[in-house]
This record gives structure tokens, C-alpha cells and sequence, in this order.
């Protein structure tokens, strides 16, 4: 028997991985993926300002599979109905490929979505590859003094901006960046607690944020919009939208919690649109990818409940499906050098959200053995200092205990919230406050990366002494830098 995975994302490696240990050695695993290497997609970003982090964010799939055969393919069709998928191989004059399976699991996520808005396509950058980072970071640095938009402000979006605003700033580019959304405030799927933090953060970068703003079209140097103006842009990033892969026709096939489209395929990931055993819509992110992956890799099992899988149901019976539940394990998103995080009802800035950050891609770097990549990438995200390597022994140790339990797998909800806001969330509690508990304001004062902080203005002063001597204010909470509140006096006073 043959099990196929298409895609090594975030859901195609989890179910691979899972099924390496519940499918019996009999039966053939195959995973097939465009590329050699899984992709951190949600630190895609970083690349904008770091190339060399690609690296980092990238585990080649040999180093990661057991007993799976890895194709390197490109998916053009599947057709759940004769179980069979059509794969073109990456050498352009070889012939293309009918693949069979007893069951699948289609794991190929999202494309970008251009909604046929006239140039957008043509003249915008998507963020979904590395060689997209390559491209954009470069345009960036052509185009010094000029604009840079970014359309969308979904995760991805504010993640683009944040990083292109630090770039402008640390080459002393003189580049403006944009960021637009046709919703009335950026994040527009989350908590407002959390949307409202992550747009003081990109204020406090100096990124000009538009909402009720919707795109019409472009050209190669502007962006119009539906109220009638035209924005120069120099570079162009689009993260309007998502659509489904090529090889499902583009579309994303609406899914029950099963998470089947046919008698034994199954779509997992941002490639379809789910709604869990709750009746809720769940959102394309990372973090339900790899829930629905686990239900997914038990289905796959229960369709080959013979003698293929190590844990048959009773014989004779049909196959019993697992149903996906959607768990809000919470969110964190980089803001250039700062982050936004929200952990149970809590929502942080600073150190605390980076960390929030740099456990979720430690923790999936860890669980799939990548300890030395997850070492590095918690080196960047935290800003530690120095430039040499680190000692990965006792991160491996700690890293070790994703791959064992729900409790400990950073897209579990309990574990975030118990282990790095437990504290905060208790004297909440104690407290009597209902819903989400806004503490950026605390986080804040000591967050040493946020324009205007007081921990910021230390840094500074502590990094460059003789800025004192040309009247730097001392900040005051609340206040954007820049400001002249009452109570701010220039410290040589």
C-alpha cells in the first residue's frame, strides 16, 4: 500500500512524521514537494534585512524523514475520485507523472490571491518564497528615497512593513513605507486588543499605516486606489489575499472536520477552507495547520486500518474519523525589531513577545531535530548579543520534550500560556478582569526597541553618550517620540 503526503509545509511535514511511526513497514510513504527543503514560512520575513538567516529557516527534508521516499515534484492535479495525483518533475523536459495512492493527505497550502486587480500581479511581490525575500529586499535597496507599499495588513503584511522600515532605517535608505488595508484596522481577523497593539508598533516605526483603503490596480511605479488617488510606489508587496494551489484548480475545497474530499484524501492546511466540529470558519495559519495535521495523520491511518497501520479498529469495521477542533493557541507577530503577542486573554510587547515568537520557531525547528537552526533562530529573534555561535546543549535538552506530548508543542495553547504568561494571567485573574487583558503599556516601558521607551532611551544613551550633550528628552510613558509632553524636559537640564 501507498500513502502519499503532497507538500512539506507545516501540515505535510507533521503528517509525514506522524505516519513514519504509526504505518506499518510494509506500507510505502511517499512525500512530494517542489523544493528539497521545508521552509519556517512564518519567519519568511526576517529575510528582508537578514539573507543569510535562510539558512537558518530551512531544514533539508533528508535530514528530516526516517523511512519516507522524498520526490522532488511539482503537484499539478489531484483527483480524489481514482486516487491519483499528476506530478511534473522539476527537470522541464522530463514527461509528467501519474502517481497512485491508497490514501493521501494534500498538504500543498495557499498561493497568493491577485483577485485579478489590473498590474497588481505584474508589478507586485508576493511573499510566499525565499527567492520573493531575495527580490524585495533588493528592490528596497535600489530605491533609495522613494516609496515602498505594501497591500494587506494580515499578518504577513505588518511582518513585510515592519521589515522594510527597519531596513530603510539602518541603511539610511530615506524609503516611506505604506501599508494598506481595505478593512478599517490592520490585523483585521484578530482580537482589537491585539490589532491595536500591533499598530502602535508599526507607528512607532514610522510606517504609514492607511486602512479603508482598497486597491484598484497598479503600475510599474504606482498603486491606485478605489477613492481615486494614485500612490507612488518604488517597490510593491502584495499579501492581499490567499487562494488555493494550481493543482486543486486554485480553489480552496470547503471542508467538514473530518477534513476529507473523498473516500480517502484528505486536505490539510491553508489549501482548504475548514470548518472544525464547533461549526466555526478556521483561519489559514500555521498553528491550525498543524492541529488539523495530527487529526489528518490518524485519518490516513484509520482508511488503511488493516494490516497497515499499527493501531487497527476492530475488524470489519468502517473507519471511524477523527474530527478537528479549532484551539486558539494565540498569536505573535514581529514588528521590525519589536513584537506583538497574545497568549490567552493576555496581550505583550518586547522581550516577552519575542520570546513568545522565538519558542513557536524553536519549537518547530526542535521537533523536527533542527537544534542547532533552532538555536540561531532564537540568537535572532531575541537580539542577543554577540555574533558567535552558541551552545545549542541545553536548548536540544529543552527542545527535546516539542516532539513527545500535546503539552508541550508550541501550537498547543496550554503551554505558551502556562510557561511564559502564567504569572501575568494569574494576577489577572485575581483581578476579576473578563476578556483580553491589554498589558503592551507595561511591556512597553521596558521593551529597549521600542521608539520613545524609556528602556530605548537608555540603550541610546548608553550607546552613544554624547548624544546627551545635544539635549536628549527623557521620554514619557505614552508619549511617541518626537513629542514634547508636559513633564519632558531635555536631560541635560
Amino acid at each position: 500500500m501507498r500513502v502519499v503526503v503532497l507538500g512539506a509545509g507545516y501540515a505535510g511535514l507533521t503528517v509525514a512524521r506522524r505516519l513514519e511511526r504509526r504505518l506499518h513497514d510494509g506500507a510505502e510513504l511517499v512525500v512530494v514537494d517542489e523544493a528539497d527543503h521545508h521552509l519556517v514560512q512564518h519567519e519568511l520575513h526576517r529575510l528582508i534585512r537578514y539573507p543569510d538567516l535562510a539558512e537558518t529557516i530551512t531544514v533539508p527534508l533528508s535530514a528530516v524523514f526516517d523511512r519516507a521516499t522524498v520526490r522532488q515534484a511539482r503537484v499539478t492535479a489531484v483527483d480524489p475520485g481514482a486516487c491519483t495525483a499528476t506530478l511534473a518533475p522539476m527537470d522541464a523536459d522530463a514527461d509528467t507523472e501519474t502517481l497512485e495512492y491508497d490514501a493521501a493527505a494534500v498538504c500543498l497550502g495557499a498561493e497568493t490571491a491577485f483577485y485579478d486587480l489590473p498590474g497588481v500581479e505584474a508589478n507586485a511581490r508576493p511573499l510566499k518564497r525565499i527567492p520573493h525575500a531575495t527580490a524585495i529586499r533588493a528592490d528596497a535597496l535600489d530605491a533609495a528615497g522613494g516609496h515602498a507599499v505594501v497591500g494587506g495588513a494580515g499578518l504577513s503584511g505588518v511582518q513585510a512593513a515592519g521589515e522594510l522600515a527597519e531596513l530603510a532605517r539602518e541603511r539610511d535608505l530615506g524609503l516611506d513605507v505604506t501599508l494598506l488595508e481595505m478593512a478599517d484596522r490592520v490585523a483585521p481577523t484578530f482580537a482589537a486588543t491585539f490589532a491595536d497593539a500591533v499598530r502602535t508598533e508599526l507607528d512607532a516605526r514610522d510606517v504609514s499605516v492607511e486602512t479603508g483603503a482598497t486597491v484598484e490596480g497598479a503600475d510599474d511605479s504606482t498603486v491606485a486606489l478605489a477613492d481615486g488617488r494614485s500612490l507612488p510606489q518604488d517597490v510593491f508587496v502584495w499579501t492581499g489575499g490567499i487562494r488555493g494551489p494550481g493543482a486543486l484548480d486554485g480553489e480552496r475545497p470547503a471542508l467538514e472536520a473530518d477534513l476529507r474530499v473523498g473516500d480517502a484524501t484528505f486536505v490539510v492546511g491553508d489549501a482548504g477552507a475548514v470548518v472544525d466540529a464547533n461549526g466555526e470558519a478556521v483561519p489559514a495559519t500555521a498553528q491550525t495547520a498543524v492541529q488539523q495535521a495530527r487529526v489528518a495523520a490518524a485519518n490516513v491511518a484509520r482508511v488503511l486500518n488493516d494490516e497497515s497501520v499499527a493501531d487497527p479498529i476492530e475488524d470489519g469495521a468502517p473507519p471511524s474519523f477523527r474530527e478537528y477542533r479549532y484551539e486558539e493557541a494565540g498569536w505573535a507577530v514581529s514588528v521590525g525589531d519589536g513584537a506583538v503577542a497574545m497568549v490567552g486573554p493576555a496581550v505583550v510587547t518586547g522581550d516577552l513577545a519575542r520570546a513568545v515568537k522565538a519558542a513557536i520557531g524553536a519549537g518547530h525547528l526542535g521537533s523536527v531535530g533542527a537544534v542547532e537552526r533552532a538555536a540561531t533562530l532564537v540568537h535572532e529573534e531575541l537580539g542577543w548579543p554577540g555574533t558567535g555561535p552558541i551552545d545549542g546543549t541545553t536548548l536540544a535538552a529543552a527542545l527535546d520534550r516539542y516532539g513527545a506530548t500535546q503539552a508541550t508543542d508550541p501550537s498547543n495553547p496550554a503551554a505558551l500560556e502556562r510557561r511564559l504568561v502564567g504569572p501575568l494571567l494569574a494576577l489577572s485573574d485575581s483581578l476579576g478582569l473578563d476578556g483580553a487583558v491589554d498589558l503592551t503599556d507595561v511591556t512597553r516601558v521596558v521593551d529597549r526597541d521600542h521608539p520613545g521607551s524609556p528602556a530605548n532611551f537608555l540603550r541610546r544613551v548608553a550607546s552613544a553618550p554624547t548624544d546627551l550633550a545635544g539635549g536628549v528628552r527623557v521620554p514619557v510613558l505614552g508619549a511617541t517620540e518626537g513629542e514634547d509632553p508636559d513633564g519632558g524636559a531635555p536631560a541635560d537640564e
